[in-house]
């Protein structure tokens, strides 16, 4: 079995720290200007906190900057990367080919994962960032398992897969809220502590979490990912890089569910998960999971000919 490679996002310093001691393998953190749909945007003094505790654990840090990346950003990212030189970043997460360009070609040398959020789809995608200098790459959060499982047979490179968490499904540059806003004259927040949603019309108990940032507006799916009913067949199908995200599950309880998943490593490692633990471990992970958020293990089941 390939090795289990944990990833968390992190709200604040202190729960870094737990996150560490939970065992995590990788902490995921990233500051506003060029880092998309976080927990929290820290600033350098914490970015550069939080390396030396990542680094004094024996773990890695993983630092975003997977923004849109306009001709202005690209030419003002340079000091950027030399910060995360000085702090020791392991990985910077990254959608823009430009950033991988003047880091192979300007001496950065940064080990890269490509995460373009929904267009990673196939082994061949995988595949060409992985010769194109991405020591890993982010699947779509759209693939059923049918496709999982083939794309599984050809794969060179590792592929991240989101296990725990709230799945992006549109990101436009314009403000779309604040659009909406100006058109029915209303004053109101845009940010994600909002809570602000959308829902279809034919399906009223849905809810499509939306809001605005410097960036652009973002939308996501109306379930959140679950997949530890599921982990078994990932893990038997290489897929042992697994992300956690808590942009939606804030505080204690997302320390408590990646322990869960931790714990499920551990156990994966030493040969005796079982069928039984993973329910109950999904019963744990649905109790700590916010009130009025919904769980799925999104396209997973879905017949191919579905989702096309």
């Amino acid at each position: 079995m390939e090795k289990i490679i944990i990833t968390a996002t992190a709200e604040s310093i202190e729960q870094v720290k737990e996150l560490l001691d939970a065992g995590v393998d990788r902490i995921y953190v990233g500051e506003e200007n060029y880092s998309l749909r976080l927990p929290h945007n820290f600033t350098y003094d914490e970015l550069r906190e939080i390396a030396d505790m990542v680094h004094v654990a024996g773990k890695e840090l993983t630092v975003a900057c997977n923004a849109l990346l306009h001709q202005d950003m690209i030419s003002a990212v340079r000091p950027y990367l030399v910060f995360l030189k000085e702090i020791k970043a392991d990985y910077v997460v990254a959608c823009d080919a430009g950033l991988f360009h003047i880091n192979k070609h300007e001496g950065y040398n940064f080990k890269m994962i490509y995460d373009a959020s929904v267009f990673v789809t196939s082994s061949r995608q995988v595949n060409f960032w992985g010769d194109h200098g991405a020591s890993e790459t982010v699947l779509a959060r759209e693939i059923p398992s049918a496709e999982l499982f083939q794309m599984s047979e050809n794969l060179r490179y590792p592929a991240e897969v989101l296990v725990y968490g709230a799945t992006v499904i549109h990101h436009s540059k314009r403000p779309l809220l604040q659009n909406y806003y100006n058109f029915t004259h209303i004053d109101d927040e845009k940010t994600r502590e909002r809570g602000l949603f959308l829902a279809e019309p034919s399906n009223k108990d849905s809810h499509y979490s939306i809001y605005e940032d410097k960036h652009g507006t973002h939308i996501f799916d109306t379930d959140d990912l679950d997949m530890m009913p599921k982990i078994t067949e990932l893990v038997e199908h290489n897929f042992t890089h697994w992300k956690l995200d808590g942009i939606y599950c804030p505080g204690h309880n997302f320390v408590e569910i990646a322990k869960i998943f931790v714990k499920t490593k551990e156990l994966m490692e030493a040969g005796e998960f079982t069928s039984d633990q993973a329910f109950l471990f999904d019963e744990e992970i649905r109790k700590l999971h916010p009130k009025g958020r919904t769980l799925g293990t999104g396209f997973y089941e879905f017949d191919p000919e579905e989702v096309k």
